[in-house]
């Protein structure tokens, strides 16, 4: 069991549910953000997570609130806003189901450098965040702040950069942003679309090949969406299929239950233990738990059990 903490975006994902009489959208509020789902993930495994955030003083910000203390996840480092609204996002999906974002963002985006509580990281054993807590200089310094305090406890940093393109005024600000997480993760997420993007090449053995020579990291996982997952460790490459079967409702999340419940089977297993045997398990079973989050709506109220991932994991061998 390891002790998580975790800083970023927690927002209301507006996920449409149907029309009304006249054709109008139907949505449904879902307790979301990126963090959150990754940390709730982690409860879900036995782990102990912790959030470092902010939210508005409103209705919204309590419903959040609510969420991730049932989900398990300590909120000591929460943040309430009175003068900020709750950040708010709204999940549209185009008639292939590939979802694109439209953002109300407000708290989220506004924590500073001292509403990081150094206490919150220690007795940690893992630090996590990703990008989109540095889309702005106040909370970009409030995050290289959390990384800092991470690095001198010794903490395993995780990066999942999670790219929102239309959150950034420029993209090469979002570059510099992806770099200053490169430089510090042990362990990273990325998807194929983001690995593309940031090295300009769009094969992805190539891509991958490149990136690598540039950056130092332990455990890289590399997410390919229907054509399932990879990691990199050392010397090895080990791939992973997906489960196609699965029908698929709603990907928001997905790739955070991916990072969550691999991340929480790394710790169990220690990352200087990992072998071509074990991250080929550890990627199945990601696989398994990101299959059944894209099969739902929502995220954090509707994360699978290790029984669930479990019963779809055996139904494929490796």
């Amino acid at each position: 069991m390891a002790n998580i903490v975790a800083l970023g975006e927690l927002l209301i994902d507006f996920i449409q549910v149907g029309e009304s009489e006249i054709k109008n959208p139907i949505y449904e509020a879902n307790p979301g953000g990126a963090p959150c789902n990754f940390l709730a993930m982690t409860s879900k495994l036995s782990h102990k997570p912790t959030f470092i955030g902010k939210v508005g003083n409103d209705n919204f910000g309590k419903q959040l609130e609510d969420a991730i203390v049932n989900a398990g996840i300590n909120t000591s480092g929460l943040v309430k806003s009175d003068k900020y609204p709750t950040t708010l996002a709204f999940v549209h999906h185009d008639s292939t189901g590939d979802r694109s974002f439209t953002f109300n963002r407000s708290a989220d985006a506004q924590i500073s450098e001292s509403d990081i509580d150094e206490s919150l990281f220690l007795n940690q054993d893992v630090f996590h965040f990703g990008t989109l807590s540095m889309t702005n200089e106040k909370c970009k310094k409030a995050t290289l702040k959390a990384i800092k305090i991470a690095k001198e406890n010794n903490l395993l940093i995780s990066f999942d950069p999670n790219l929102r393109a239309n959150l950034w005024d420029d993209l090469e600000r979002a570059k510099e942003a992806f770099i200053e997480g490169f430089k510090v993760c042990n362990v990273l997420k990325i998807a194929d679309n983001e690995l593309s993007w940031f090295t300009g090449i769009d094969d992805l053995d190539l891509a991958i090949e490149a990136f690598r020579k540039e950056y130092d990291i332990d455990l890289i996982f590399l997410t390919l969406g229907k054509d399932g997952s990879k990691a990199y460790y050392k010397d090895i490459c080990v791939a992973c299929p997906t489960f196609l079967e699965v029908p698929c409702v709603d990907t928001t999340g997905a790739g955070d239950s991916f990072m969550g419940s691999s991340l929480s089977k790394v710790l169990e297993i220690g990352i200087d233990n990992l072998n071509e045997d074990n991250l080929k398990e550890i990627l199945l079973f990601a696989n398994a738990a990101a299959s059944i989050v894209a099969s739902r709506r929502g995220v954090i109220r509707i994360l699978p059990s290790p029984q669930e991932i479990e019963k779809l994991k055996a139904t494929k061998a490796i």
